[in-house]
């Protein structure tokens, strides 16, 4: 997203925002979603989304992939948000969007840290900084769930962590990692 914010175009958004928290989306996919939604209003002159339908769609899609040549999730992203308004809030049921220009998702291998630079990446930190750090890789833990951890949320008899609120807002319970047993104990018991 692009760092000046796209001003509030005349079409009201509570509808959407109301939608949104009716349904227990994360405050991110709101935001997000309302930022996509006002990018597409503005780029068709302010014309309210119900005077509009697949062909501003689609012309909207093209723009981002063409002219600003967004990543494929970025636009993935617009395109999530516009079949929300649509589907969701306006209940307008938009045709298969045919010609849309994708964006093009490069092919990449991911990089994985060895055991060895994940020990030299961790002797590197020390107190709380290491315990997070362990806790992301050693848990598998993404960084806001690591920040919104409980004392309630680690169980040290079955070395286990519950992690509340994850990512879709489902919860899940992964392991505790051995070294991090007894630096959150001495953390959470002080």
């Amino acid at each position: 997203m692009p760092d000046n914010p796209i001003p509030t175009p005349p079409y009201r958004l509570e509808r959407v925002r109301d939608a949104i928290r009716r349904r227990h989306y994360s405050y991110r996919t709101e935001q997000t979603y309302l930022h996509w939604i006002k990018r597409y209003i503005w780029f068709h002159d302010r014309r309210h989304p119900s005077d509009m339908g697949a062909a501003e769609v689609t012309a909207f899609l093209t723009h981002l992939a063409r002219e600003r040549d967004v990543a494929a999730a970025t636009q993935n992203q617009a395109l999530s948000a516009l079949l929300f308004l649509y589907g969701e809030v306006l209940e307008i049921k938009l045709p298969w969007m045919e010609g849309i220009e994708r964006a093009k998702r490069p092919v990449r291998v991911p990089v994985v840290l060895t055991v060895q630079e994940v020990r030299a990446m961790l002797a590197r930190l020390d107190g709380t900084k290491w315990l997070m750090a362990g806790l992301l890789y050693g848990a598998g833990l993404r960084l806001r769930e690591c920040l919104k951890l409980r004392v309630k949320d680690v169980d040290f008899e079955y070395r286990q962590i519950t992690v509340r609120d994850g990512k879709g807002g489902k919860d899940r319970v992964t392991m505790l990692p051995g070294g991090c047993w007894n630096p959150c104990a001495r953390t959470w018991h002080a």
